[in-house]
C-alpha cells in the first residue's frame, strides 16, 4: 500500500560493521580485539573486509594485501567462508521479514527496508530501526548500524554517520540541511570521477550543488543531472525493491600483439586476476563458476568455465582456477590477442542504480 500524498515513506538502511571481519572474531575468539583482514594475504590477494581494529591502521576493503601488510605489520589474514558469511545473512534478512516484506538486499551485510506499512503497525521507523538492531546484536552476537530517513539517499548516508553500532534518525524537515553539509564525494551515486570533475567546478558540498540550475548540470553531467539536482535537495523517490542482480562480473584484456607462449599468457591472466577480484570485493558478489575467455588472432573465441563447490576465497584462487582452464587449451592453434577472466552465480552485490561514470561501471552490467 502506498502512502497517503501528505505521508512521508520510512526507510531504514541497515548496515552490518565490518560483517566478514566481525563473523570471524566471533567465530574464533582468539582474533577479537585485533587487526583482522578477510581474504589473501598474498602477493596478489586483496583484502574483502577489514575489521575496526585493522581500519585504524588504514586498512580497507579492495585494498592490496601487500599493500594492508606495509600499513599494518601485525594484520591477521583469514581465508573468507562465504557460507557462513551467506547464512548469517540469511538469518538477519529473517529478522527484517518480522517486520516488513519490502526489502531491498544490496548486498550479504546490507539492505532497505520500507516500513511505512509494516507487520506490526509501528508507527515509529526509529523503534522498528533500534529493536532490528537489538535482535540482530541477541541472535547473530554482531552489530549493526542504521539509518533512517524519508528515502533511500538520506537513509544509506545516515547509515554511515555513527558506525559502528550506530543509529542516525533524519526527519524529512531536516533532510535538506542534512544534504547540504553533505561532502558531494560521500553522496552514493557521485562516484570519484564525478566529484573531481564537480570539485573543478567548485562544488564540494550538497549545498553548492543545489546552487547549479538543472540546466546547467545537464550541460555538464547529462542524465545524471536530475538526481544531483534532487540530491541536493535531500529529494529521492526510488522505490525500495527487490531488483535484478547482475549475471556476471569479469574483466578482459585486449594484447598489443598477439600472445601464445604460457609463461606470458599466464603472467597476463594474473593481472587480470587482480582486477577481477578488486572489482568482485568492490561489489561484495560471490560467485561460484569460473569463466576463461581466449580470442585468437583470428577472432575464434574459446570459453571454458568450472563451477566450484565455493566461491573462491581470493585472487590467487581465481588466477589458480583460470590458469588450469588455460593450460588445459595449450598449445594455442595461433596467438591470442585477448585473454578474459569472469565469475558468475552471483550471490549478492552492491546496489547501481544511478547513472555513473561509465569508467566506474563493472564489466558485467
Amino acid at each position: 500500500m502506498a502512502p497517503a500524498p501528505d505521508q512521508h515513506r520510512k526507510i531504514i538502511h541497515v548496515d552490518m560493521d565490518a560483517f566478514y571481519a566481525s563473523v570471524e572474531q566471533r567465530d574464533n575468539p582468539e582474533l577479537r580485539g585485533l587487526p583482522v583482514a578477510v581474504g589473501g594475504g598474498g602477493p596478489r590477494g586483496v583484502v574483502a573486509a577489514a575489521s575496526y581494529e585493522a581500519r585504524k591502521f588504514g586498512v580497507r576493503s579492495a585494498m592490496p594485501g601487500a599493500q594492508a601488510r606495509r600499513l599494518c605489520p601485525d594484520l591477521l589474514f583469514v581465508r573468507a567462508r562465504f557460507e557462513a558469511y551467506r547464512e548469517v545473512s540469511q538469518q538477519i534478512r529473517g529478522i527484517f521479514e518480522r517486520f516488513t516484506d519490502i526489502i531491498q538486499p544490496l548486498s550479504l551485510d546490507e539492505a532497505y527496508l520500507d516500513v511505512t506499512q509494516n507487520k506490526l503497525g509501528i508507527v515509529s521507523a526509529t523503534y522498528i530501526a533500534q529493536e532490528i538492531r537489538r535482535l540482530i546484536r541477541e541472535e547473530t552476537g554482531l552489530t549493526a548500524s542504521a539509518g533512517v530517513s524519508c528515502n533511500k539517499l538520506i537513509a544509506k548516508l545516515a547509515s554511515d554517520q555513527n558506525k559502528p553500532d550506530g543509529l542516525c534518525v533524519v526527519k524529512p524537515e531536516q533532510a535538506e540541511a542534512f544534504m547540504a553539509a553533505m561532502p558531494v564525494a560521500r553522496i552514493h551515486g557521485v562516484g570519484p570521477v564525478t566529484a573531481r570533475r564537480m570539485a573543478k567546478l567548485g562544488i564540494h558540498t550538497g549545498a553548492d550543488l543545489k546552487a547549479w540550475p538543472m540546466a546547467a548540470l545537464q550541460r555538464h553531467f547529462g542524465k545524471a543531472a536530475a538526481f544531483y539536482h534532487g540530491a541536493a535537495r535531500g529529494i529521492d523517490e526510488r522505490p525500495v525493491r527487490e531488483r535484478e542482480t547482475r549475471k556476471s562480473i569479469s574483466v578482459e584484456d585486449t594484447f598489443a600483439s598477439d600472445i601464445g607462449a604460457e609463461g606470458q599468457l599466464v603472467a597476463e591472466l594474473e593481472k587480470i586476476a587482480a582486477r577481477l577480484w578488486q572489482r568482485v570485493t568492490a561489489s561484495n558478489a560471490l560467485g561460484r563458476t569460473v569463466t576463461l575467455k581466449i580470442k585468437l588472432g583470428d577472432f575464434r573465441i574459446l570459453t571454458r568455465s568450472r563451477t566450484l563447490p565455493a566461491p573462491p576465497g581470493d585472487a590467487e584462487d581465481l588466477l589458480a582456477i583460470g590458469a588450469e582452464l588455460l593450460r588445459a587449451q595449450l598449445p594455442l592453434p595461433i596467438g591470442a590477442r585477448l585473454l578474459g577472466l569472469g565469475l558468475s552465480n552471483l550471490i549478492g552485490e552492491d546496489e547501481d542504480e544511478i547513472e555513473m561514470d561509465p569508467q566506474l561501471r563493472l564489466a558485467f552490467g
